[in-house]
């Protein structure tokens, strides 16, 4: 529903009262006279939970990341956890990233929680996501928050809550507390810390952190071929340099080359336009060191170092970029092998991916006979599975937007154990005589070719937003009955949670929870998902094409036929 001025006027006159600081009062005078269409950004809307928790611009307002509107999630978080855990000491644990902020808005958040009576363990630097993830179980807390905006550029920040398990939070609790949170006004946060109840935490966790990063990421790699690795390393100016090397270093890699000008933490990115793996261009310095020291393999992590993007040595001796379905494939494929030959597979494992993502991911559960689960978007449902299907082993899984998850010792994307097994198949393949790479290529003969392709639009603002809604809308009242002359066979509505079969007209359910996705199927097996981002100003469109590869002599031709498909696909949906 579309606000009114009137709406967005009362809103700016109630962050004028004396609830709020001078410093932001002022703030808001300064917009009124000097960017009146910047103001109407920042109070036409409230942030909300999206898939990755609350992100967005810096600044005042009720559409911004600031001390009130973190302050007034944390207020009603606390309430609703002394609520539920009513004659108990409620515990969270707080870590922060390297975006510009995050250290106060952690304090900010540490004095909100403390203030209401509960302990806070408060990391004392920057700190990755997944250990944040791992510190809720291993600590005994009740609940954890990660101020980071993962790789949105460096006017961002976020706000990204935990539960007991280390995992985001899932229904029915994000419910329950932005129900909380939606009954307060700002005037019920209490600011006022108590020091007694705030503990640092630093050396002790991280140590524990990287013996169980070691010990869950390393499998069949030996010592002498990790000393025949050469590794580059770039952290992209986050949080990822205060544990990935120390977790090569124990793992046994000493052959690791940092990109020394991307080493140091900094929220402004000054190398990068942008600090995500899932851009070429963020691994440019990356990729250079690589050629000159000769690298077998080029890892770069996102700011709060839960995504990796690698690049490897292709068959002609090139360094190559992979995108996250492959990576996942390959990482994928390793642990099922290690399973099969260590511990053997009993149909008792599960692995796991989005709706979004390859459908490789089923070809390689049903070859190794264990149950695939394919989940909503974001990583918090993978982990949700962990608590759902107690009985069944969760091997490993990920998502395309390269994240990935070993095992559940982390209960969220992990790039610091994903990037030891990275590693780890490139040791052993080159041992072996083969290489990363080659066992993607391999693995399209034995499972089928698929490639995917990620078109973003960006649409920035409350226009951007309206634009992409109307998108939405008319992708639903009037779907394509054709793409690219292949008719569509089956259209996925995960707002309805129907699944329209488009020859015999028959319906049926989707049993996932409800969200703003609709996926096309042809009949030439392409599949097409258009999904407004959670977290960003997009709407993206996922495209998935698939042939058959007999043997590797004819990748190439194979792999040209699918690039020519996807390039019609997007020009059929006007998407060029």
């Amino acid at each position: 529903m579309q606000i009114t001025d009137s709406e967005i006027n009362n809103r700016i006159s109630e962050w004028l009262t004396p609830v709020f600081d001078e410093e932001t009062q002022n703030e808001i005078k300064h917009l009124q006279t000097s960017a009146t269409e910047q103001l109407t950004e920042s109070f036409y809307k409230n942030l909300e939970f999206g898939t990755g928790g609350m992100r967005g611009v810096m600044g005042v307002g009720t559409n911004r990341i600031n001390k009130y509107t973190l302050g007034k999630s944390t207020q009603g978080l606390s309430n609703y956890l002394i609520k539920q855990f009513a004659g108990e000491q409620p515990k969270a644990v707080i870590a922060y990233d390297c975006r510009n902020n995050s250290d106060t808005l952690a304090q900010i958040v540490a004095d909100v929680f403390s203030a209401n009576g509960i302990k806070v363990y408060l990391f004392s630097e920057l700190r990755p996501t997944p250990e944040l993830s791992f510190a809720v179980k291993e600590l005994g807390c009740h609940c954890g928050i990660v101020l980071t905006a993962s790789h949105n550029p460096p006017e961002y920040n976020g706000y990204k809550v935990y539960w007991q398990d280390g995992g985001q939070l899932v229904p029915p609790q994000d419910g329950e507390i932005i129900e909380e949170i939606n009954a307060l006004q700002y005037a019920d946060i209490r600011f006022e810390s108590n020091a007694d109840l705030i503990q640092k935490i630093d050396k002790a966790v991280d140590d524990i952190f990287i013996e169980e990063s070691v010990k869950n990421g390393s499998f069949a790699a030996s010592q002498e071929a990790k000393d025949n690795t050469t590794i580059v390393f770039t952290s992209l100016h986050g949080t990822s340099i205060t544990a990935v090397p120390e977790t090569l270093k124990k793992a046994g890699y000493n052959n690791v080359h940092i990109v020394q000008e991307q080493a140091e933490p900094d929220g402004n990115f000054p190398t990068v336009k942008s600090p995500n793996p899932e851009e070429p261009e963020a691994l440019t310095m990356a990729m250079q060191l690589a050629n000159k020291v000769n690298a077998d393999i080029v890892i770069g992590t996102d700011p709060d170092c839960d995504r990796l993007g690698i690049a490897v040595r292709n068959n002609q001796g090139d360094l190559e970029l992979l995108n996250g379905n492959q990576t996942m494939v390959v990482m994928t494929w390793f642990l099922l092998e290690h399973y099969k030959n260590t511990k053997g597979l009993n149909a008792n494992e599960f692995i796991a991916s989005t709706i979004v993502s390859t459908p490789m991911m089923r070809s390689l559960s049903n070859a190794y006979g264990v149950t695939y689960k394919e989940v909503l978007t974001g990583f918090k449902w993978i982990a949700k599975l962990i608590n759902d299907f107690p009985e069944e082993h969760f091997i490993g899984g990920g998502e395309e937007s390269f994240g990935f998850m070993v095992g559940d010792f982390v209960r969220d994307k992990d790039a610091v154990t994903s990037t030891l097994l990275a590693c780890e198949i490139v040791a052993f393949a080159k041992a072996q005589g083969g290489s990363f790479y080659n066992t993607l290529l391999e693995l399209y003969t034995k499972h089928g070719f698929y490639k995917e392709h990620l078109v973003s639009l960006v649409k920035k603002g409350m226009d951007g937003a309206a634009e992409i809604k109307q998108i939405m809308i008319d992708l639903r009242n009037n779907p394509p009955s054709s793409i690219n002359d292949q008719k569509v066979v089956l259209i996925e509505d995960y707002q309805t949670s129907i699944a329209k079969n488009t020859q015999d007209r028959s319906e049926s359910a989707i049993d996932t929870p409800k969200s703003n996705v609709l996926i096309f199927y042809t009949e030439d097996g392409s599949k097409i998902a258009a999904r407004p981002s959670g977290t960003e100003p997009k709407i993206k469109f996922y495209i998935s094409v698939q042939d058959t590869l007999d043997d590797l002599s004819g990748f190439e031709t194979v792999e040209q036929k699918l690039d020519s498909k996807i390039i019609a696909i997007k020009k059929d949906l006007r998407l060029t």
